[in-house]
């Protein structure tokens, strides 16, 4: 095929719509020589090589799969690997063959008469390491982007397009003032905060778990600690990745002040829960592990967010609950400067059982029960006396929270349950007695 001009003479000789018919008659100098007897014979040996491979995978693959199913002692992060070579057999076969053609042929004829399939080689080996590679990006979206992205730049690479792309990318800009936005710097910009966007993101991580495990500092320390690392590293790759393109990060701050004054008005509620949460890691009033009650809220928080708080109850249900419900409403922390805490079971007893071996009977059951704790006062007093019964108040102490409330108040009832059966004590119930009074005959 004949050589393409110069990408910059291209550049200067056309403007945006010319672009069009520079496309257009690129494609047809393709086409010309695709048709062209030796360029026809190389496309129908990748086609044939192509099938070869595609018959191989499906031989292959079932072999591969039941030697894979035999390796029960392997870690997933190997197994994973495995399932990708697995997922890409054909391609991998497709440029084993092709490679293996395209080197014969260099050896046995001239060049032109392997030029195409060395492309098609150097495209096929080329897809296959971004495949590999992009398989480190955890994010699904974003690794269907990065793949896309790089399969296109380093095709345009391979077939010399990459000046003749960029001009075209650059020409297609806006201006706003002084600063001039074009799709290149776009994707330039993208492209440079992506990586450093992913270089932050390995070094919070590593940062994370240095934080995580030392001990010296509070749960909600660490939690703030974490979220001031990630806050500084994201906005330090922002802001490189800007200046690194060009662009000039004075114009930049009065427009984001001008938005900022806009989105103040109308996220107050995002802007109040950000600052509620910083206030809650930093007078560590809650944290991760506490047990809470918010209303008919009561659960354990999990996790603390920058906008809301995990809170995860006993049936399972995790609640969401912003951060400015936990600094302007009534928290119970049942867990906040230790872990005891009492609990008060009401009861009455018959007028005919002695009120001083019901209290009695009453805080023996108590001291039966398994997180009960035996250490510190278990009383029982007289409230009242009802209608039908004399009312009892028993306070106990439990050391666990977060194993439950309601169901150590069960168990201790059950247990009073079975005292007051096996010492006599009666519970009573309120009972009414109806008379009828006048009540006519039945021929009336």
């Amino acid at each position: 095929m004949e050589q393409t001009q110069n990408a910059t003479d291209i550049a200067n000789q056309l403007d945006v719509v010319g672009w069009g018919q520079w496309a257009l008659e690129y494609l047809h100098q393709w086409y010309d020589a695709a048709m062209r007897p030796w360029n026809a014979y190389q496309l129908l040996i990748a086609v044939a090589l192509f099938a070869l491979a595609h018959l191989l995978r499906k031989l292959l693959t079932p072999h591969l799969e039941t030697w894979m199913r035999s390796r029960e002692g392997w870690p997933m992060s190997r197994m994973r690997w495995f399932i990708v070579i697995r997922n890409r057999l054909r391609l991998i076969l497709f440029v084993i063959l092709i490679g293996l053609v395209y080197q014969a042929m260099r050896q046995t004829t001239w060049p032109s008469r392997s030029y195409l399939l060395g492309i098609i080689a150097d495209l096929g080996f080329a897809w296959l390491i971004v495949a590999f590679a992009t398989r480190l990006i955890t994010n699904a979206a974003l690794r269907s982007l990065a793949r896309i992205a790089a399969w296109t730049w380093i095709t345009l690479q391979i077939l010399g397009l990459t000046d003749v792309a960029q001009s075209f990318l650059d020409s297609v800009a806006i201006n706003l003032g002084d600063l001039r936005i074009s799709v290149w710097l776009v994707l330039q910009a993208a492209f440079i905060i992506g990586v450093l966007f992913f270089l932050a993101r390995l070094a919070t991580r590593a940062v994370t778990n240095t934080i995580q495990s030392n001990e010296d500092l509070s749960p909600s320390m660490r939690v703030l600690s974490v979220k001031v690392l990630q806050l500084t590293l994201y906005g330090a790759a922002f802001f490189v990745g800007l200046k690194a393109v060009g662009v000039d990060l004075t114009g930049l701050a009065v427009l984001s002040g001008a938005i900022g004054v806009g989105l103040g008005f109308g996220l107050q509620k995002v802007v109040s829960n950000l600052v509620s949460g910083v206030i809650i890691l930093l007078d560590k009033s809650i944290k991760p592990g506490d047990v809470i009650s918010l209303g008919e809220t009561f659960g354990w928080i999990q996790t603390l967010g920058a906008r809301y708080a995990s809170v995860v109850t006993r049936d399972g249900k995790e609640y969401l609950i912003p951060n400015e419900d936990l600094i302007t409403g009534q928290v119970v922390n049942w867990s906040h400067s230790d872990d005891f805490v009492r609990i008060e079971l009401r009861f009455g007893a018959s007028y005919s059982d002695s009120p001083h071996d019901v209290r009695r009977i009453a805080i023996e059951a108590a001291k039966s029960v398994d997180r009960v704790l035996a250490n510190r006062d278990t009383v029982c007093h007289i409230t009242g006396f009802g209608d039908s019964s004399i009312d009892y108040v028993l306070r106990f102490w439990i050391k666990d929270p977060t194993k439950g409330l309601a169901n150590i108040k069960g168990n201790v009832f059950l247990a009073l349950w079975d005292a007051f059966q096996a010492n006599g004590i009666s519970i009573p119930f309120p009972q009414r007695e109806i008379r009828l009074l006048d009540q006519p005959s039945v021929g009336d």
